[in-house]
């Protein structure tokens, strides 16, 4: 159609050119700019679905651990100490035994008391060199310990001999004591004596550092089968 055969003004004619330009406009630009959207990431969904299916597969048939009935495991050489106290009540209660008739004489006691630092040491002429020397680096396994502090020198005699008994009775042969290492080391000077007259000690000597040090010592026993005492009724 010519513009002599328009119907149309000029003006009509620009104004439509106008429009039919801005229609124009608006389709390219949405054609250019389309709205952006974030690519899904595939490859990796796909990767995650057959990770988690692999992982499913193979927990089939195991169970969650229950924390509650866990046993509280202790290290080597790291066993709780029976309280000294609670040792000589139970021998009071339980009436005489066989320890309580050892002759523990306290007049070596009086007559050799021990420094605070002192380290004591202790072994029978036909012990082993080597099982001395075992002893006093601590590479035996001890199989109890019992802490006197607190105690009157009673109670640590009770609990002395108590502690000897309960390993004789479970055939094991090295005990820890805490005696302490106070100003005036009573109880040491007493549990340095006492050892040395028990007819069960073979040996004795002041722990290593990491393991108390000169407020402990390491006690070997006889084994509980070459005790002539010893009974299998226990």
């Amino acid at each position: 159609m010519s513009k002599s055969d328009s119907t149309f003004s000029k003006s009509q004619l620009d104004l439509l050119k106008q429009f039919k330009k801005q229609i124009s406009t608006g389709q390219t630009q949405s054609k250019s700019t389309p709205k952006q959207q974030k690519p899904a990431p595939v490859a990796e969904a796909v990767q995650q679905n057959d990770d988690l299916a692999l992982f499913n597969k193979e927990m089939q048939g195991v169970k969650a651990i229950d924390n509650s009935n866990i046993a509280k495991i202790e290290p080597n050489n790291a066993r709780k100490k029976p309280d000294a106290k609670t040792l000589a009540k139970r021998a009071a209660a339980v009436g005489p035994t066989e320890t309580e008739h050892a002759e523990l004489s306290d007049t070596h006691a009086m007559l050799n008391p021990v420094a605070s630092q002192a380290t004591l040491s202790y072994r029978i002429a036909t012990l082993q060199h080597k099982v001395f020397e075992d002893l006093k680096a601590g590479n035996i396994r001890w199989y109890e310990a019992v802490d006197l502090h607190g105690c009157t020198v009673e109670e640590a005699r009770t609990a002395v001999l108590e502690i000897i008994q309960i390993a004789k009775n479970e055939n094991q042969n090295v005990i820890k004591i805490v005696h302490g290492k106070g100003p005036e080391a009573i109880l040491k000077t007493y549990v340095n004596s006492w050892l040395r007259q028990h007819r069960d000690v073979l040996a004795f000597v002041s722990a290593p550092e990491k393991q108390g040090g000169t407020g402990a010592v390491l006690v070997l026993l006889k084994r509980a089968e070459k005790n002539p005492k010893f009974s299998q009724d226990h």
